[in-house]
């Protein structure tokens, strides 16, 4: 019988290895898997390389696998805003990595990967530091840079609602990078919030199969101060 329910985020993060390339989800604060981001600084992998939108906010989440010196590099998008105080310090301290990506090419290098195309040509960066010695070519006319796939070896990603098979659905805005990020990892670990039967998904509704998940972990949601409630970030 296919179960994917792991019992805990301990559970669901055993075995990731120092060096691994983690694609972690998230668009700002909307969809991070901060849960699976705290396993993964008490599981213990180092030398690690993240791929994510941003590099953090204030002391949370992916900004507190920075500080826990994890982290050898960072690809990623937007790494400085009002809070990016961790990724700043480290980067100044040339502690960190980074390679900057425009933010629809790192959505297409992981897309890539997903879907095995093998490298593409984009006309964002030509002409800039961005693209560095890569391949250039000029097709109708227009310049264009070779962009080769990141594929991660494993994608933290949060969903909404899950089965025992792995099959997600997403809430709004939180989905972002989370369906191409499952595709492109040899493993893939996500947090629900709920767990429903099999067949209780409308498979119109189910933006990432099963196929493409490993492990799903329930957590709870985190009741605000108003009595209402949030999601986790």
């Amino acid at each position: 019988m296919i179960n994917k329910i792991a019992h805990s985020v301990a559970e669901a993060l055993a075995g990731i290895q120092d060096g691994a390339t983690v694609l972690i989800g998230g668009f700002g604060t909307a969809g991070i898997p901060n849960e699976l981001i705290d396993g993964l600084i008490a599981q213990g992998a180092k030398e690690l390389t993240v791929v994510n939108n941003n590099a953090g906010n204030a002391d949370v989440g992916l900004a507190a696998l920075l500080q826990a010196g994890r982290v050898r590099k960072i690809i990623c998008s937007f790494p400085r805003q009002a809070d990016s105080q961790v990724f700043d310090g480290l980067y100044r301290a040339g502690k960190l990595e980074l390679e900057l990506v425009p933010q629809g090419n790192l959505a297409e290098r992981i897309r890539a990967a997903g879907a095995g195309i093998g490298a593409f040509f984009c006309p964002t960066g030509f002409g800039t530091e961005l693209a560095g010695d890569r391949e250039t070519r000029v097709i109708d006319g227009k310049p264009y840079v070779l962009e080769v796939p990141i594929h991660g070896d494993v994608a933290l990603i949060k969903a909404e609602t899950g089965d025992r098979w792995g099959n997600l659905v997403y809430r709004k805005a939180a989905r972002n990078f989370g369906p191409v990020m499952a595709m492109a990892a040899r493993r893939t670990i996500a947090t629900v919030h709920d767990i429903v039967d099999l067949g209780a998904l409308d498979p119109e509704t189910i933006v990432t199969p099963g196929i493409f998940v490993h492990k799903i972990v329930r957590i709870d949601r985190v009741a605000t101060q108003a009595g209402g409630f949030k999601k986790a970030a």
